[in-house]
């Protein structure tokens, strides 16, 4: 089983229903997910997105970087959450979306993975480990960035918040 990295927009009002009724946040999210996934919409018009496995180098590379907000596994837990997958989601406010959105604008992907090799991954354990120890090129951590990009970037202009977690 992999562990995926999960993104759900949701308005401030849905998030603050969220935070009181976590159980009804996931049906709005499973519901959001199977809705879009008929559709597939481009990031910046879709309310969720997920970067796939590459979420743990990303969170890596960021880290490195001196991100200022944790896109990877959210800043604030979701209260009283269930386990969504690999743990209870955690979340952004629309003040942490759009402080992450105006920094990435100025990170392109390959400036994000400039200088570091699939070795410093694996020495890092990254995950998943076992395409770093092969020597995987990055490739598949810029696609999932520039996928992330304008997800947060449409959550931030439209004042959203975003829901997180490890599926």
């Amino acid at each position: 089983m992999s562990m995926i990295g999960e993104y759900a927009r949701v308005t401030p009002a849905e998030l603050d229903r969220a935070l009181g009724d976590p159980e009804w946040a996931l049906k709005l999210v499973c519901g959001r997910m199977e809705a879009e996934a008929a559709t597939a919409p481009e990031p910046a018009a879709a309310r969720c997105l997920d970067v796939d496995k590459a979420w743990d180098a990303l969170g890596f590379l960021l880290r490195r970087r001196d991100f200022p907000v944790d896109i990877v596994h959210g800043e604030q837990a979701v209260p009283d959450a269930d386990d969504w997958g690999y743990g209870p989601p955690r979340y952004l406010t629309p003040e942490q979306v759009r402080s992450a959105a105006e920094a990435l604008a100025g990170i392109s992907a390959e400036s994000l993975t400039a200088g570091v090799a699939p070795a410093d991954l694996a020495a890092a354990r990254v995950y998943p480990l076992v395409i770093w120890e092969r020597g995987e090129p990055l490739d598949y951590v810029r696609e999932s960035y520039e996928l992330l990009r304008p997800f947060l970037r449409a959550a931030a202009d439209e004042g959203d918040a975003v829901l997180l977690w490890l599926g």
